[in-house]
């Protein structure tokens, strides 16, 4: 069921990387959204301070569809959830955030949580900074980017990719006709982002000069938003569209290489140029890989984190580590016997005598109990499947694998899964950082909690 071929890829490939190894300096770590932190942490956690925002955050979609009736779907998932919680990054001891509520950047001494400055815009920041060399670059709902001193919180530039300064009605706020809703990804002296949600009006996928602010390129596309965090690698761009599956576009230029197969859904993770990506509308993800469109596989989940020997996969219901070499020797061996099935049935259908069909219909029955046999031994992969009650955030500081829930958070061993720590937080948790020993858990009621780790004696 579940085909995870090329996710070693991150790690032997890589993505730009930037900061300090203890920083967190854009949501999920890093641009292929990872959740892979560069430090470990030990349990047990105890609680340093914890920040509580004015307003809690006000999401542009307010949740799910009841059903789909058309295709007779029950109990969906929400798939546009970028903006559930004020997601934390964290660099050079500082942490920032923004505000769907009251348009603000925030930036709070990562210690203490003691608040150090904030920066107005002029709608809602929906989806979390990024930190690059000092710099703090935001997108907001009044169609901007801004790019802003990290220590002072002073505009350096400020840059509207649409064509014109135009606000409309939207998600209950007054917002531009082409708002950023896809984060910003900086690299080198280019920073990328993407502005518009209506197809119709222009979707803008737009390069910016971090030094002066000017636009260097862009590429319009009408016939998908872009909503959700933007993913990038060596020569790639992964452009979420909301309910809608990602686009995947040049980097040199912005020109269009394909649109995805999927169930959509704005969570997404890289793995070299493989795309893991969902919801969908059942909590499901689905692996495209390199070069290709179609789908290979999908698989019950929320989140997923992997490691060279490991992935890590989140359910509603439970967490599992899967032994990836062995799965692997599997899923080429189905592959090729799912390939031989396939052509035994094409040549029933031809088959011109009955002591034909019956030796067909013996070989297809054989192969049905191989195919089996070989599926079965896939489950078998599983290194570990434990129950939790944590399905809504993931993250990964060392051999603990921390994940966030309804009112908790809980942290794991990720060589056998025994549970190491739970604490309580104030809502739900949808969003996880790691930095400097410490961790941030941001959740839907506008509260950041910060947790410190067990420090190993001198």
């Amino acid at each position: 069921m579940i085909s995870l071929r090329y996710l070693s890829l991150f790690f032997l490939i890589g993505v730009p990387v930037f900061g300090q190894a203890a920083d967190w300096p854009t949501y999920q770590h890093d641009y292929a959204r990872s959740g892979v932190a560069r430090e470990s942490l030990l349990t047990p956690f105890t609680a340093a301070w914890v920040h509580r925002s004015r307003h809690a955050p006000r999401p542009a979609w307010r949740g799910e569809a009841k059903w789909d009736g058309y295709n007779k779907v029950y109990d969906m998932k929400s798939r546009q959830i970028f903006d559930y919680a004020y997601h934390p990054v964290i660099a050079d001891g500082l942490i920032y955030y923004g505000s769907s509520a009251d348009d603000k950047v925030y930036c709070l001494n990562a210690a203490t949580g003691g608040l150090r400055w904030t920066f107005f815009t002029e709608g809602p920041v929906r989806l979390a900074p990024t930190i690059s060399e000092g710099r703090v670059y935001v997108g907001s709902d009044d169609g901007h980017a801004y790019c802003l001193d990290g220590k002072s919180g002073s505009l350096i530039w400020k840059t509207r990719p649409g064509p014109k300064d135009y606000r409309i009605p939207g998600n209950a706020r007054l917002i531009s006709r082409w708002p950023l809703r896809t984060g910003i990804i900086v690299i080198g002296k280019t920073a990328y982002c993407a502005a518009g949600m209506f197809p119709s009006e222009g979707v803008l996928i737009t390069a910016i000069d971090v030094d002066t602010g000017k636009i260097k390129w862009q590429q319009k596309q009408t016939d998908l938003p872009a909503q959700g965090y933007m993913l990038a690698s060596h020569t790639r761009l992964y452009v979420p569209a909301g309910r809608n599956n990602p686009v995947v576009i040049s980097r040199a230029d912005g020109k269009r290489i394909r649109v995805v197969s999927g169930q959509g859904g704005t969570y997404a993770l890289l793995t070299g140029d493989s795309l893991v990506f969902g919801p969908g509308k059942t909590g499901t993800l689905g692996l495209v890989e390199s070069n290709q469109s179609d789908q290979l596989a999908s698989f019950k989940g929320n989140h997923m984190i992997v490691t060279p020997s490991r992935s890590f996969l989140q359910s509603d219901t439970d967490l599992s580590a899967l032994d990836r070499a062995r799965y692997l020797e599997l899923t080429r061996e189905r592959r090729t016997l799912k390939k031989q099935h396939e052509r035994i049935q094409e040549a029933l259908k031809k088959a011109s005598n009955d002591g034909q069909r019956s030796q067909l219909l013996v070989d297809a029955a054989q192969l049905g109990q191989k195919i089996d046999s070989v599926q079965a031994g896939m489950q078998e992969c599983f290194a570990w499947r434990v129950a939790s009650s944590q399905p809504l955030s993931m993250v990964l500081a060392g051999q603990t694998l921390i994940t966030g829930g309804h009112n908790e958070v809980a942290a794991y061993h990720a060589g056998d899964g025994r549970q190491l720590w739970q604490g309580a937080a104030d809502g739900e948790v949808f969003g996880l950082a790691v930095a400097a020993g410490r961790l941030y858990a941001s959740t839907s009621q506008g509260v950041i909690h910060c947790f410190e780790a067990k420090r190993l004696a001198n």
